[in-house]
């Protein structure tokens, strides 16, 4: 392997400014509730309404401002994650084997029973993010599902975006950004109940916040940077391979960005694409520095080395710009990433917004133990057992001679107390 062009990628790692900043919130906004959640709210985001939740009519209003076209396209878009999100929940069936005679063990799913949905305003109206968590957990079955956008600067919300939480199935929606929509989920304040799962991304005050409410609720995943990782075997034109680049770096400074191919012609091929569609791009203040600070580019020997490289790199989207007959290889042989894009017909930002698949997914090397957001994220497997008087005798005989060995008396005790009632 050759490195053509060097680039830092930035993993998520403790960050002890924001961890106290976050921390101190959090302890004033559980000591203070709504108090301090209005005064953080006015603070950072000059919004303090009578009410942080929209009302029906509020909710109609906003919808009505939506373009046609638009409502259109939220509509195609959230069918396709229903679809899949229903097609994933087949999957799942309870269990129930009688392991010995007598001795029956089961398993069953049940979904969590509520859920705190944050989507994410900041530079742009990411409404397509709505879909992603409320969908699934709606066709898992949770009961209630709350949803939080920020307000937009000047005192007011995304109609687009207000329409996707209403549309993906929200049962509640508030106008209320960054660690004080987490707080007043987490903890449950005024009517609202603490959830039971906080989903969604964010940045870095948001991954911060869920990281120190993990087990005070659950969490989906702790998301840093987007990042991407392309592997292309020459056959597709580094116009698009650019392109898709540019395309995820104008998400942040610090996103994550590597090119895997199999030649330096090809790589100053590459190179040179991005340099002349840079100036083009309205986000270049951003894509910019993205790319010339992180932006890497390895030459692989052969697609061996290039599947371990990606492996090791883990990214949370991976483009496979290869031939047909070379794509099967790697959906086989690749381990980790978020998600997979197969050929040069597909790209990250179909799977972001319209054609099923979830966004919100493992970023630095999370990719190596986990995968996205799904509807299985929001269903507990649960486990059960019974016996008959015969087996619990059985059972019990064993278990009494395994817990005097480890010196648990009083765990030996609930298993002879239940083999003299039920022996024979």
């Amino acid at each position: 392997m050759k490195i053509f062009k060097h680039g830092h990628h930035r993993l998520f790692e403790a960050d002890e400014e924001t961890a106290k900043i976050v921390s101190d919130m959090l302890l004033d906004l559980e000591r203070n509730g709504m108090d301090a959640v209005r005064k953080y709210s006015s603070h950072f985001d000059n919004w303090s309404p009578e009410s942080f939740e929209l009302s029906p009519q509020q909710i109609d209003e906003a919808i009505a401002q939506v373009p046609e076209q638009i409502l259109d396209d939220t509509a195609y878009s959230q069918d396709n994650v229903r679809r899949f999100a229903e097609a994933q929940m087949t999957m799942f069936h309870d269990v129930e084997l009688e392991v010995r005679p007598g001795a029956v063990l089961g398993h069953k799913h049940i979904p969590i029973r509520s859920l705190a949905s944050y989507i994410p305003g900041g530079a742009y109206p990411l409404f397509g993010s709505a879909q992603m968590s409320i969908i699934p957990a709606r066709v898992a079955g949770v009961e209630n599902i709350y949803a939080f956008t920020p307000p937009v600067k000047g005192g007011t919300y995304y109609p687009a975006t207000i329409n996707a939480m209403k549309q993906a199935g929200a049962d509640r929606i508030f106008i209320l950004g960054g660690v004080p929509a987490l707080a007043m989920a987490a903890f449950g304040m005024e009517d609202l109940q603490p959830v039971d799962m906080i989903c969604g991304a964010g940045n870095k005050y948001i991954a911060e916040a869920k990281r120190q409410l993990f087990g005070r609720c659950g969490i989906d995943l702790l998301a840093g940077p987007s990042e991407i990782a392309i592997i292309a075997d020459g056959s597709v034109d580094p116009y698009i391979v650019a392109a898709d680049i540019l395309g995820q770096a104008e998400h942040d400074l610090n996103t994550g960005l590597i090119l895997i191919c199999f030649d330096e012609d090809y790589a100053q091929r590459c190179v040179d694409e991005i340099s002349w569609q840079l100036p083009k791009l309205g986000t270049r203040n951003i894509a910019e520095p993205a790319w010339n600070n992180n932006g890497q580019i390895c030459i692989a020997a052969n697609r061996e080395e290039a599947v371990a490289l990606c492996d090791d790199w883990a990214p949370e989207h991976l483009e496979v710009l290869a031939s047909a007959e070379e794509q099967q290889y790697y959906l086989e042989h690749l381990h980790n990433y978020g998600s997979l894009f197969l050929g040069e017909e597909t790209t990250v930002a179909y799977g972001d917004k319209t054609i099923g698949t979830n966004h919100i997914l493992p970023t630095s090397r999370a990719a190596r133990y986990t995968g996205g957001v799904w509807v299985g994220k929001f269903l507990k497997t649960v486990t059960y057992q019974r016996c008959t008087p015969a087996a619990s005798v059985e059972i019990g005989e064993v278990v009494l001679r395994q817990c005097l060995a480890e010196n648990l008396p009083g765990h030996a005790k609930t298993a002879e107390l239940r083999v003299d009632k039920y022996h024979q």
